[in-house]
């Protein structure tokens, strides 16, 4: 047999994924499962950018530019524009297949073996997997349910620099907590990050999707910030269009650049198809994105409400993203989250939950939370909680908690 490298016998487990046989289980003894668990949008694809990918008139399907083509990054760079950043230009956007790819040519670029990024907790849990494909190490720093998971305090972060670290990550609005930070909060990573010159990654790929008539601040904001930045953007969950994996790297900075081209390159090309289908989708977005944003309010508030009411469920409002982290009264929430899918249903169903323990460095401090994608329409939402209430109840009564 032949050996399996040491990388990959450390790469984490997806706490969304890993849960998968059961559910595929559950569903093969005729149980409906309810997927909280993703997320994945039930919001229907913007008609423009399907009707891209129906219309296409192309003989070859041909490599695209390893930076992205010309007509997308255009696309992107106007799309910023609208957003006051109007200093942005083609030359300031790498595209890459999803997100996922852009953080790892961020990571990849800023990190050798053995250096260390500093990322408040919970956290989306594939930076695990990013980093611990390099060799990098991940410093985390808890923030509390108590606060809704505001940044912890700038004292943490400065005790947590070493001569090895090279970069501060959050995500804003936040995957797993849809936390939305402040222009204070990210005032005092900038100067920090000037201070020690690190670099802050910012992941603000649910930048569209904050309610409550706040407005999501991005960290091009800080225009000191130009050597020291670095933004992950994709239009997976602004557009409903998680399959296209297209997503962008976006810095000012010529030297942070031109050193990810190189992976750019060393990987040939995002994908053709995918570009197409995102150019498309960013004309005339603005009703589009209001209507999702409505919805997802919606959403939120019936889900939040719902869980807030069951007894011992504690669930702060998100202000962003489609997310929530609730906390259960059971023992662990990956045993409980098992056995929902293999020993539990209500009239022939059941739901799907994240562990949060997949979202800390540390599992122990998720140990009795789960992150809940509010990516289901209104009458799946309240059978999910209906579900859950009793799933409580019943779990409860059979391990004596």
């Amino acid at each position: 047999m032949p050996n399996i490298s040491n990388r990959a016998q450390q790469m984490p487990p997806s706490p969304v994924r890993k849960l998968v046989p059961f559910a595929l289980q559950a569903k093969q003894r005729g149980t409906k499962v309810y997927h909280l668990n993703i997320g994945q949008p039930d919001i229907e694809t913007p008609e423009t950018a399907l009707n891209a990918l129906k219309n296409i008139d192309l003989k070859v399907l041909e490599y695209a530019l390893s930076e992205g083509n010309t007509e997308y990054r255009k696309a992107l760079t106007e799309y910023y524009h609208s957003l006051d950043f109007t200093d942005l230009t083609p030359d300031n956007f790498i595209v890459t297949n999803g997100g996922s790819e852009a953080l790892n040519f961020a990571i990849s670029t800023l990190c050798d073996d053995g250096d260390e990024v500093i990322i408040p907790e919970p956290y989306y849990a594939n930076y695990n997997g990013f980093t611990s494909t390099f060799n990098v190490n991940v410093v985390a720093i808890p923030s509390s349910i108590d606060t809704g998971f505001a940044l912890p305090p700038i004292d943490e972060f400065e005790k947590k620099i070493t001569p090895k670290t090279r970069a501060i990550v959050i995500c804003n609005p936040g995957n797993p907590t849809g936390y939305l930070y402040t222009r204070e909060e990210l005032q005092k990573l900038a100067e920090i990050a000037l201070k020690y010159d690190i670099v802050v990654i910012s992941d603000e790929v649910y930048r569209e999707y904050v309610y409550d008539g706040k407005q999501q601040v991005s960290m091009l904001t800080f225009p000191e910030l130009s050597e020291n930045c670095i933004i992950i953007d994709s239009e997976s969950k602004r557009y409903s269009m998680c399959g296209v994996r297209i997503g962008c790297m976006i810095t000012r900075s010529k030297k942070i650049h031109d050193a990810a081209m190189l992976f750019a390159q060393a990987r040939l090309s995002p994908v053709l198809l995918g570009q197409i289908a995102a150019t498309a989708a960013h004309q005339n977005d603005g009703a589009y994105i209001r209507a999702v944003r409505e919805e997802y309010t919606h959403r939120r508030n019936v889900l939040v409400d719902l869980l807030n009411a069951i007894p011992g469920v504690i669930c702060p409002k998100p202000k962003g993203a489609f997310y929530c982290v609730a906390e259960l009264p059971v023992d662990d929430t990956e045993k409980f989250a098992q056995w929902l899918l293999e020993k539990y249903t209500l009239n022939n169903e059941t739901i799907m939950v994240a562990p949060a323990g997949g979202f800390y460095s540390n599992p122990e401090l998720g140990k009795k939370q789960v992150r809940i994608a509010y990516v289901l329409k209104e009458e799946d939402l309240r059978k999910s909680a209906e579900i859950l209430k009793n799933a409580l109840e019943k779990y409860k009564l059979e391990f004596n908690l």
